[in-house]
C-alpha cells in the first residue's frame, strides 16, 4: 500500500464515520472485555474524552482532517502519556484491543498491514516503563 494525498488510510478506511466506529469498538472492547481490564483502568471513569481524543486524532494522523490540532494542538504523544505507565504489557494490551476493533472494520490485507505496522511503532513508542 503507498498512501498518497488522494488516497490516504483515512479515505481507504472509509473516512470519518470508519474512524468514529473503529475508535468505540476499540473503547467498548475495552470497557466490557475482561482481557483488557489493566488497560481499562488507566482511563477515567467515563470513556468519553477518551472516545473523542482518539478519534481527533487518528482521524488526523490516518490523513484525514487534524481535528486534535485543532482543539488541543499539536498531540505531543509521548508527552500527554507520560503521568500513566506504560509498559509492554499495556502496549501489547492496547494493540490487541485495537486489533480486534479493527477487526470489526471492513479494510483491504493491504491497509491492515500498513496501519498494523504502523500502530506497533506509534504504541511501542509510547512506553515511559522499563521492559
Amino acid at each position: 500500500m503507498h498512501p498518497s494525498p488522494e488516497n490516504t488510510p483515512y479515505d481507504l478506511l472509509g473516512g470519518d464515520s470508519a474512524v468514529r466506529a473503529l475508535v468505540d469498538r476499540f473503547y467498548d472492547l475495552m470497557d466490557l472485555e475482561p482481557e483488557f481490564a489493566h488497560l481499562r483502568a488507566l482511563h477515567p471513569a467515563s470513556l468519553d474524552e477518551s472516545r473523542d481524543k482518539l478519534y481527533w486524532f487518528l482521524s488526523g494522523w490516518l490523513g484525514g482532517p487534524d481535528m486534535f490540532v485543532e482543539r488541543k494542538g499539536h498531540p505531543m504523544l509521548r508527552a500527554r502519556h507520560m503521568p500513566f505507565p506504560i509498559g509492554v504489557q499495556e502496549r501489547d494490551q492496547w494493540l490487541a484491543c485495537m486489533h480486534r476493533a479493527m477487526d470489526a472494520q471492513p479494510m483491504s490485507p493491504a491497509l491492515r498491514q500498513h496501519l498494523e505496522g504502523a500502530l506497533f511503532k506509534t504504541a511501542d513508542w509510547m512506553r515511559n516503563q522499563p521492559g
